[in-house]
């Protein structure tokens, strides 16, 4: 069965876990506790309890069929068994290297479905912890945008020598848990060199996502797995702003640009155009108005030297009457 989960999780690297679910459970120090997974297929296939621990490979805790069946898996202090419709995790006096993540995975024709995450966190004397520190977003997010979200981590070299890992998890906007989304190992590339060995050491993680769409909006959180404790960031919420030309292809918006140019300059060049021809019709009528009043001017001047001359062409003739004396 061993070999199976091994295939099967060769073949699942990377991809994502939709069906997951993540949970966290504090228990005291030496205190029972029992974990329990559904069996929700009907078909032939292999159920598996999983522990992470931060800096170690996984480790296997037991192993059954996804249909009735009565395999026991049982170390000193953990138990693996099918319940009704379930698959139990029975951990017994608790210590704190108990605290991890524990999978239940499903393994059915070589395909694998992760159905929930449990962070178990064993409570003991309190070390020294880092400090997260998670960083909002300034700028608003439009889909077809790329984002990275930043996780600080603040910690002492002195007392903190445990190696981290940094989880992000999702919760989306009708989602009740966050889910998996990124697990990533440190490698010490990550934090800044300091100049004083006394003073905190931060280290800055990073988050990219390129191609965002509405779908992607919810709420984002970093946690740090180090020393058996998990310590979660205050969380990002990404709200993705809606743009109509962001369902629009880019090509697209270029053409459109380009023909209201066009269509601009167009609209220019008529308008100059119109405004020549109408000045050059202006100016026409002016000059003929002009030629007409002028000729005008002349035929009224041309009328009444003609009657000046005429006057003194009228005669008239005297009549002589003879006196009787």
């Amino acid at each position: 069965m061993l070999i199976i989960l091994c295939i099967a999780l060769l073949l699942t690297a990377g991809q994502c876990m939709d069906d997951q679910s993540f949970v966290t459970k504090n228990v005291p120090l030496g205190e029972d506790v029992t974990l329990t997974c559904s069996r929700r297929s009907n078909l032939s296939g292999l159920l598996f309890w999983i522990r992470v621990v931060a800096g170690n490979l996984p480790e296997v805790l037991g192993a059954t069929y996804t249909f009735d069946h009565g395999t026991v898996n049982k170390t000193p202090r953990i138990t693996t068994k099918q319940g009704t419709g379930t698959f139990v995790l029975h951990i017994i006096q608790t210590q704190l290297n108990d605290t991890a993540f524990y999978y239940c995975k499903e393994v059915i024709e070589l395909k694998t479905t992760q159905w929930n995450i449990t962070f178990l966190r064993v409570k003991g004397p309190e070390p020294d912890i880092p400090i997260v520190i998670q960083e909002l977003p300034s700028a608003p997010i439009y889909p077809g945008d790329s984002v990275t979200l930043r996780c600080s981590v603040l910690s002492d070299p002195q007392k903190n020598t445990c190696p981290e890992d940094v989880y992000w998890f999702r919760a989306g906007m009708n989602e009740t848990y966050p889910s998996v989304i990124y697990v990533h190992r440190s490698s010490g590339d990550e934090c800044e060199r300091q100049s004083d060995v006394h003073s905190p050491r931060k280290c800055v993680y990073n988050f990219s996502k390129n191609k965002i769409s509405s779908s992607d909006s919810g709420n984002y959180y970093c946690a740090v797995a180090t020393c058996g404790h998990i310590i979660f960031g205050n969380g990002a919420k990404l709200n993705i702003e809606d743009n109509i030309w962001s369902f629009v292809d880019s090509q697209v918006v270029n053409t459109v640009v380009f023909l209201l140019c066009a269509a601009l300059a167009i609209s220019l060049m008529v308008i100059a155009l119109l405004s020549y021809i109408i000045k050059n019709k202006t100016y026409n009528c002016s000059n003929a108005a002009a030629a007409v009043e002028t000729h005008s001017t002349m035929t009224t001047g041309n009328h009444q030297h003609q009657q000046v001359i005429e006057e003194p062409l009228v005669y008239s003739v005297p009549n002589f009457t003879k006196k009787k004396v």
